[in-house]
């Protein structure tokens, strides 16, 4: 009861919400610009950590965590930009609901699920967080392969129109993800001498320019063909009555953020992708996926903002950062004195309750910072449209060139957005070719080092309880269609004969 009364204390000061919500908008504003994200938004908070009190300066971390992975929401619906490669996924159904005249209620869907998925996770958090770290030291490579092999069915379920131009994307995607080091040896892979793709293609500039560049190319090519929709919405939430009937997909969706998060290296990028291949698995609008259907904004949002509480569980029970970006708030958070580990939960309660309960205000202030800031960038629809583009073309190259200073990202951006656009053209679409890209580097790295434990042989991953369970998802998933089709036609044969 103490811990408790000192977190509340410590939760009261005014620089502690002063921090978490002037954190929470920024952390927005960064997420909505593309190419920024989450991980330069916190980078640039840390040298204020110094000057701020403990309390503050968590307080502010965890606010720009959270606003800056919802806001990349923003612009993956309202311009086809992921602003963070958290929000993927997001671009998949968001930007087609807003191209057919509901942007208002992609951005009330999306800032809904955000905040649904960051509060449930921080509940799940305060309560079992113990019990989801030992679950997560459970996954090792095997684990983690079976866990990405079940995702790249994705890649299945958002190609139903043409499967094998999607596959060849998807096959393009994983590719492209392997070019640099061997993730196990470090010899150069497909570098071709050039120094800068030593490093391999980054995420961000690829994302980028895939969607954001491809889409002013092919805007321009409207243009010129004829004429380009123009988007006009207003935010809106949605109904209760739309709630109640989404209820369980925002509720799977949020479990699986927050699971995927406790789970070290994931990260939110693939947890978006995961929940978006099981809602498209299990949604009753299977068949609208891609086309605009809330259930897949609903997927993806819910699940990137649990992950902000679920990877704090391994970053504050064992020390180890659940993704990048709880690597620099860990460094954050010894700078600060404090020491994650298993200790921390008997030692330092008090900032540990602090810490669940700031997650809990940085989600709110998140759902009425969207809800506020959300109209201001619809605004931005109203722009003629080639001043619109204009401006995607300079957030694109100032976003990605800001990262790392190098204009070898601009050249990724221009040839991904290139290769976007023919892609568009001649009618293949780039959802596999990200989920691919996104999915490749912790495929390859977990089969790699699972052989290696095995001694090459693959007949030991199967020894693994939870891969062969995921082995077997798969399976049923991917043989699901042929078996369904078999037990149709055999039905249909007893019918003829009777």
């Amino acid at each position: 009861m103490d811990a408790l009364l000192s977190a509340l204390s410590m939760l009261a000061a005014p620089d502690a919400l002063l921090a978490v919500v002037a954190g929470t908008l920024v952390g927005i504003i960064i997420g909505a610009l593309p190419g920024l994200g989450s991980l330069l938004a916190i980078t640039m908070a840390l040298p204020l950590t110094f000057v701020l009190g403990q309390g503050a300066s968590v307080a502010l971390l965890l606010g720009i965590y959270c606003g800056s992975v919802y806001g990349g929401s923003l612009s993956a619906i309202l311009i086809n930009t992921p602003g963070t490669p958290q929000s993927a996924a997001t671009v998949l159904d968001g930007y087609p609901m807003a191209r057919r005249g509901e942007a208002g209620l992609a951005l009330g869907w999306a800032t809904t699920a955000s905040a649904f998925g960051g509060i449930l996770a921080t509940v799940i958090l305060a309560v079992a967080s113990p019990l989801l770290a030992r679950i997560g030291l459970k996954f090792g490579p095997v684990e983690y392969f079976a866990l990405g092999l079940f995702a790249l069915t994705c890649i299945v379920t958002v190609s139903r129109d043409n499967l094998v131009k999607g596959l060849m994307a998807g096959l393009l995607g994983l590719f492209v993800a392997v070019v640099g080091q061997d993730p196990v040896t470090g010899y150069l892979r497909y570098d071709f001498n050039v120094f800068d793709l030593s490093a391999g293609i980054g995420l961000v500039p690829f994302l980028v320019g895939l969607f954001a560049l491809s889409e002013v190319f092919w805007r321009a090519a409207e243009r010129a063909g004829g004429s380009a929709p123009v988007i006009r919405s207003a935010f809106r939430c949605p109904s209760l009555g739309e709630l109640r009937r989404r209820f369980s997909m925002l509720l799977k969706s949020s479990l699986i953020g927050t699971w995927i998060g406790t789970l070290p290296g994931v990260g939110a990028s693939s947890a978006s992708m995961i929940s978006y291949a099981e809602a498209k698995r299990s949604s009753r609008n299977r068949d609208k996926f891609g086309t605009g259907e809330p259930d897949g904004l609903i997927a993806s949002e819910a699940a990137n903002n649990a992950v902000t509480s679920g990877a704090m569980v391994p970053t504050l029970s064992l020390g180890v950062p659940g993704d990048p970006i709880t690597a620099v708030m860990l460094g954050a958070l010894v700078l600060q004195g404090v020491t994650p580990g298993p200790r921390l939960f008997l030692d330092n309660q008090e900032l540990v309750l602090f810490i669940f309960l700031m997650l809990f205000v940085a989600n709110i202030c998140m759902f009425f910072g969207g809800w506020l800031m959300s109209p201001l960038f619809s605004r931005i629809l109203r722009l003629p449209e080639p001043l619109l583009m204009a401006a995607v073309v300079v957030l694109v190259a100032a976003g990605t060139y800001s990262i790392n200073g190098n204009p070898f990202d601009l050249l990724v951006v221009l040839l991904a957005g290139i290769g976007g656009f023919l892609l568009r053209y001649n009618g293949f679409p780039l959802a596999p070719m990200v989920i691919g890209f996104v999915l490749s580097p912790m495929i390859e790295q977990s089969l790699r080092q699972g052989l290696l434990m095995n001694r090459g042989s693959f007949l030991g991953f199967f020894a693994s309880p939870i891969a062969s369970g995921l082995f077997l998802i798969t399976a049923l998933f991917l043989l699901w269609p042929l078996l369904s089709g078999a037990r149709r036609r055999l039905f249909s044969s007893r019918t003829v004969k009777e």
